[in-house]
């Protein structure tokens, strides 16, 4: 292998190695803030229930609410870098992803000309729909920001098969991927910022202008959607953004109405979870809602309590991240009980590899703190209805 090759697998390995460290740290402080948001955000949708909209304050609480969602995106940046963020995962048209995402981008910037080259036998893929617009839209900024004052975009998807060359130095497999390229006639970059482009907090925007986290949530999401991200750039020449995500051969699920209105019920619910804060709250709002609710505190509590009260209990909701018996054993112990009992897991985590073995065993269903409380008494119906 020649020098110049190894040097760039080795400085690849390195940085592979250095996003696999800040992943797992971004990973646990989203966890923690979400928990925190879950505290906020189930207050709040308890007071707007029990508030007229005509009231005073009522506005303000609704702009908590909306700043609570704001707080809540943050996180989603920091899980799409972290390890294993994916959220809600089903098959996918990257044509139509793009299509939406830059018509939206495009209409607020007008000095912006996009041009769009699409294969129309474009092959599926398997990705978390709100994370791939996520990824768009950083890349779309990101190019307007390389042109000040205005410049050319190019969009552009195809089909690939990946040998071994090409993925020699990546952890992906061989195969069928699809390829959306982004280019833009921009300031372009030299090979040192091109290096650290992926970094988290690295940004070549001045103090206070930006986060850093832009481009590092995008190496995070298409890396654990076991796909690919490179750029090509020359100072003064632009840049371009390759992505490769892997092909799927399943079919596209159409996507199900939903209704703004709150659903109530009056079964029994075991809540389990090791945060006072979080049982708290998520009691008051599954009160509201109707149902009654026996709490536990840890793992091994809510398998005792289970094994009094099976014939009683409805449904459980189980957090996912507790110590001394985390959701995962908690669950198995469950269905040893019960291999009939109904589960939603609860996580300030999103969808990871340990959430999605759960699911697969047989878990009913997965809601992702923090949650209002329309999503709840939705995801409660979706799942006992069923």
């Amino acid at each position: 292998m020649a020098e110049k090759e190894r040097d760039r697998l080795e400085l690849q390995l390195k940085h592979a190695q250095r996003m696999e460290a800040l992943g797992t740290l971004a990973g646990g402080i989203a966890h923690d803030f979400n928990n925190l948001l879950m505290g906020i955000q189930g207050n709040v949708s308890l007071m707007l229930l029990d508030t007229d909209s005509t009231r005073p304050h009522y506005q303000k609480m609704e702009h908590i609410e909306q700043y609570t969602k704001k707080g809540a995106d943050l996180t989603k940046q920091l899980l799409g870098f972290a390890r294993g963020g994916k959220y809600e995962v089903k098959s996918a048209d990257l044509n139509i992803l793009i299509e939406k995402s830059s018509r939206m981008f495009g209409s607020t910037r007008k000095e912006i000309k996009i041009h769009k080259k699409y294969n129309k036998q474009l092959w599926m893929v398997e990705v978390d729909q709100g994370q791939i617009e996520q990824v768009l839209l950083n890349l779309y900024v990101n190019a307007w920001q390389a042109m000040p004052g205005g410049g050319e975009l190019y969009l552009g998807t195809e089909n690939v098969v990946l040998d071994e060359n090409f993925i020699r130095a990546y952890p992906v497999k061989l195969g069928n991927y699809v390829n959306i390229s982004v280019t833009d006639t921009g300031l372009g970059m030299d090979e040192a910022t091109q290096q650290r482009i992926f970094d988290p907090f690295f940004t070549t925007k001045e103090m206070g202008r930006g986060t850093g986290l832009g481009l590092a949530s995008v190496y995070g999401i298409i890396k654990n959607h076991n796909g690919i991200i490179d750029v090509s750039s020359e100072k003064g020449e632009g840049a371009t953004f390759n992505i490769y995500l892997p092909a799927s051969e399943k079919e596209i699920i159409g996507e199900k109405d939903s209704t703004k209105k709150i659903l109530k019920g009056s079964e029994i619910i075991l809540l389990v979870d090791d945060e006072d804060m979080i049982i708290d709250i998520n009691k008051e709002l599954l009160e509201e809602l109707g149902y009654k609710v026996i709490t536990a505190m840890s793992g091994r509590e809510a398998l005792e309590i289970y094994e009094r009260n099976q014939d009683q209990v409805d449904m459980v909701i189980l957090d996912m991240i507790m110590p001394d018996m985390g959701g995962g054993e908690t669950y198995d112990g469950l269905k040893q009980i019960d291999p009939e009992i109904i589960v939603l897991l609860s996580s300030g985590y999103s969808i990871n590899g340990l959430a999605n073995e759960i699911l697969d065993r047989g878990c009913n269903g997965f809601i992702q703190k923090p949650f209002g409380v329309k999503e709840l008494s939705h995801k409660i119906r979706e799942i006992l209805d069923r």
